[in-house]
């Protein structure tokens, strides 16, 4: 091979890498910090086309094993059955900590509770406690929303506010964080649970304590990064490492100082 075909060669494979159309796909907690980041980095490198989608951790994890995705978001670490699969499938998992995100306990705006403790928020998820009156509310039955079981929010949930007990058997099952949101604002006796950065006025957030009630903290970027906030997990992207090269780019931006500023600015918590 001449040094005209080499200097060739190279000038395609680069042009290859620089047009390379990402798909991104999974976690719902962390496509909003992924869709605002991609359109500032496509901003940057208009050559540069990247697509992001939810529909949840596991998701996500199983595109990238079947190759429809080329980095999958997830709020949770990837499990070993998951990894196991994708190697057996010549995939090597690579894995990255993107950001940290604090978890939510939200209900609606009109009920007077204010503060729970994570005792009384896993006997409501687990159906031991039915109505408001039992933590200091109103006379009315709580009506229990989740995340369905592909979500990796479900499952960080499950781990740290339930330490892994079932959820109750009538528990309202959502596909989409904005399924949540929408069915809390709508519903009196609600209550639910979303990423930090999905707070809204059409939903209330409430104060959590993981020392029985001696203090009770409300979630907010600045108790997350003081580590006062008990309920804070970290978030993941998971790519092919015979991919790196096509991913390595944007990643690289999100790691960056101006990725990571951008990332608190959304309400997420640093690396």
């Amino acid at each position: 091979m001449n040094r005209t075909t080499i200097l060739l060669v190279a000038l395609l494979c680069s042009l290859h890498c620089a047009t390379h159309a990402q798909r991104i796909k999974g976690s719902d907690t962390v496509l909003p910090l992924t869709q605002t980041l991609s359109e500032i980095y496509m901003n940057k490198h208009p050559e540069a086309t990247i697509t992001v989608t939810g529909g949840g951790s596991g998701v996500g994890i199983s595109a990238l094993l079947d190759g429809t995705t080329d980095i999958a978001m997830a709020s949770r670490r990837i499990k070993f059955s998951e990894k196991m699969k994708l190697k057996q499938s010549k995939h090597e998992p690579c894995e990255v900590v993107v950001a940290y995100d604090a978890l939510a306990v939200i209900v609606n705006p009109g009920n007077p509770v204010k503060q729970l403790t994570r005792e009384q928020l896993e006997g409501i998820f687990r159906g031991k406690i039915t109505n408001w009156k039992e933590v200091g509310g109103e006379d009315a039955k709580i009506i229990v929303y989740s995340r369905e079981t592909s979500s990796g929010t479900y499952e960080f949930f499950k781990e740290s506010v339930l330490h892994n007990k079932n959820y109750m058997s009538g528990v309202l099952s959502m596909p989409a964080t904005g399924a949540i949101i929408q069915s809390v604002s709508q519903t009196r006796g609600a209550i639910g649970y979303v990423g930090l950065a999905y707070l809204n006025p059409m939903i209330k957030a409430l104060a959590v304590s993981y020392d029985g009630g001696k203090n009770y903290v409300y979630p907010s970027v600045e108790s997350a990064v003081a580590k006062e906030y008990p309920v804070v997990r970290p978030l993941y992207y998971y790519y092919d490492k015979a991919n790196e090269a096509a991913v390595l780019p944007f990643i690289q931006y999100i790691e960056s100082e101006e990725g990571q500023s951008e990332t608190l600015k959304l309400g997420f918590i640093p690396r």
